[in-house]
């Protein structure tokens, strides 16, 4: 049986990258209890099927609502983009109809009309949500007239964990996909990073983009929309604890999660192992 008294709010990640989505909610929302949850033994989502993800992230998803969420943010691209819509329609009515999953592609795709005003968006993902269309699907959803060019960025990752972000070798990959993605588009105005790990090679992306492109990373964004449905939602946002404290999980090995940890969070952290599934 679920709790029905006020719990944290969730938030679940594949990896690490999902750090940076929470992140970007405690400095709009920092009164409120979050649980974080890295499935990490299981990383990366971006390669693997439909089928898997969404076991996966339902497995996260359940363990969340048993520790007492009843708000789950997934602060995954992959999970958003494979999972999300299968665990709204058909898992939520049988667990619980009064709990909610949100994901983080319908706020990024939401706040892009306003960014660009060539109206031709690129987006850099993992090779699974590009070839999801996610975002493409959500943005001409709501935005029929902006065009939108996806590129893969497979190395960004690995750059991003093995803390070569700031190194010479990440410039290479950094522009190859730059290049590619202007080639593809030379209108391209507004480019979203479409994956949690991405804001840590900014900098470097900032080096290598033309002038006059902005970078939407998705931090800020989906805090923004989190914030708009608590206040939309008075029923949920009682539901949601309030105070300040912040738990993590991982299904590896906690002594890395704490080091990994460091360089998203650039803090210190208590992180205890679970095991889903």
């Amino acid at each position: 049986m679920l709790s029905s008294n006020p719990g944290p709010i969730g938030i679940f990640d594949s990896g690490y990258g999902g750090l940076t989505i929470l992140h970007g909610i405690r400095q709009l929302l920092p009164e409120y209890d979050y649980l974080y949850l890295g499935d990490n033994a299981r990383a990366p989502y971006g390669p693997r099927s439909f089928d898997v993800v969404y076991e996966f992230t339902r497995q996260a998803v359940e363990k969340l609502f048993a520790m007492g969420c009843h708000l789950v943010i997934l602060g995954c691209n992959t999970a958003s983009a494979k999972a999300l819509r299968t665990i709204q329609q058909n898992d939520l009515p049988k667990i619980d109809p009064n709990r909610r999953v949100l994901g983080v592609i319908r706020p990024t795709a939401e706040v892009i009309g306003s960014l660009t005003q060539s109206r031709h968006v690129g987006i850099f993902a993992t090779e699974g949500t590009i070839r999801s269309e996610s975002y493409n699907l959500e943005i001409q959803k709501l935005y029929p007239d902006i065009q939108v060019a996806g590129v893969a960025c497979p190395f960004w990752v690995p750059l991003v964990e093995y803390n070569e972000a700031d190194s010479p070798g990440a410039d290479y990959f950094v522009k190859k996909r730059i290049d590619q993605i202007m080639r593809e588009d030379p209108l391209i105005d507004a480019i979203i990073l479409g994956c949690t790990h991405y804001p840590l090679l900014m900098p470097k992306i900032l080096k290598y983009l033309p002038a006059g492109v902005r970078v939407v990373p998705q931090g800020e964004y989906v805090a923004e929309s989190l914030k708009q449905y608590l206040q939309r939602h008075p029923d949920m946002e009682q539901r949601c604890s309030k105070g300040a404290a912040v738990h993590y999980l991982t299904t590896e090995n906690p002594q890395k999660f704490k080091e990994q940890a460091q360089i998203f969070l650039h803090e210190p952290v208590e992180v205890e192992n679970i095991t889903l599934g």
